[in-house]
């Protein structure tokens, strides 16, 4: 990235700081939190039950009130049932 647009991507607004964002893969999922609310604020999770809501968890730890998902076909069905 050229220093001149990480510049003005550091200078946009956060408009909603307690939302969420999940690129949902067949075989991993990755989400990103506010910068602010964790150390680590992108993780990959597995598609397991017990990895979702090891997902669900840390979301709420981090004072998550939405989430915007991307995906292709169904894989978004499970992580939407368990949030």
């Amino acid at each position: 990235m050229s220093r001149s647009i990480a510049a003005k991507v550091g200078d946009m607004p956060m408009i909603v700081p307690g939302a969420a964002a999940i690129d949902i893969g067949s075989t991993m999922h990755m989400a990103a939190v506010n910068p602010d609310a964790d150390d680590r604020p992108v993780r990959a999770f597995n598609t397991f039950t017990g990895d979702l809501h090891d997902m669900a968890r840390w979301f709420k730890a981090c004072g998550i009130t939405s989430v915007a998902m991307e995906s292709t076909g169904v894989y978004w069905i499970p992580a939407f049932e368990v949030l």
